[in-house]
């Protein structure tokens, strides 16, 4: 005859409350009366701790399985936060990249028009004196100091092509970048400076929207907030079409939130 598991349990419990129970005795019946019946308790201390043991032990153990579990959990969630922040970062540095990239594409295709323009005559003279060679040998050396992310000494070369050719083909260019390497250092003062240079200097330089735009997200940083308004309600007016129409209004849209 087969036993079932709960039945197994159940008298698994009836003996162990058994156990517990006191034991009756039958005493000599005295004479003339009825039997005398005393109780002894059994001397549950060893068992009773020892099972108490065991269930702390137990107990114990499923804490530490459950801390365990909990600490193997934090550490799969701190490695996909690691994670998520190193795919950030690598679009971060991406996105400087093309936008360095963008720069230079910009600048290469406005030198190659420079040097396929016609000078005109008051500045033949002064093309001949300032030794094109010797130019663009100097803005190529500050350039490449910008590419590299070495602003600082790009500020210093281009400053030293300005002071030696002043009326260089280049140094249009080259104040433009001056005030483009101020701007991404966070010098804004300076940047809307130099940019203003670009736009009172070389009014017809093909720098001058980027020149205009520049000044006023300098003024912008600075929080002078009527100065950046102005700058770039202008270089919508006077630059509809220019591709980053949508950048001036984004900050126009941001002086108006503030307010401003």
């Amino acid at each position: 005859m087969s036993v079932s598991r709960g039945a197994l349990s159940g008298l698994a419990l009836v003996a162990a409350c058994a156990a517990t129970l006191p034991v009756y005795a039958a005493e000599p019946r005295p004479a003339g009366g009825a039997p005398v019946v005393s109780a002894t308790q059994p001397n549950p201390g060893p068992a009773l701790e020892a099972r108490v043991a065991k269930l702390e032990r137990l107990l114990e153990g499923q804490a530490l399985a459950d801390l365990a579990l909990r600490v193997q959990q934090l550490q799969q969630d701190l490695q996909s936060l690691r994670g998520e922040l190193e795919v950030q970062a690598n679009e971060m540095n991406g996105l400087k990249q093309r936008q360095r990239d963008v720069y230079l594409d910009i600048d290469r295709r406005l030198q190659q028009l420079s040097a396929t323009a016609p000078a005109t005559p008051a500045a033949t003279p002064a093309v001949a004196v300032a030794a094109p060679e010797q130019e663009q040998a100097a803005y190529q050396r500050a350039f490449d100091k910008m590419k590299e992310g070495r602003y600082d000494e790009a500020i210093i070369l281009f400053r030293g092509l300005l002071a030696n050719h002043p009326n260089g083909k280049l140094v249009d260019n080259a104040q433009y970048w001056l005030g483009e390497a101020n701007y991404v250092t966070r010098r804004y003062r300076e940047a809307a400076d130099e940019f203003g240079k670009v736009i009172a200097a070389y009014p017809q330089s093909p720098k001058v929207p980027d020149a205009l735009l520049k000044q006023g997200f300098s003024y912008y940083e600075l929080g002078e907030w009527a100065k950046a308004r102005e700058t770039l309600e202008q270089f919508l007016a006077r630059y509809p079409q220019h591709a980053a129409v949508a950048r001036a209004n984004e900050r126009l849209q941001a002086l108006k939130a503030k307010g401003r």
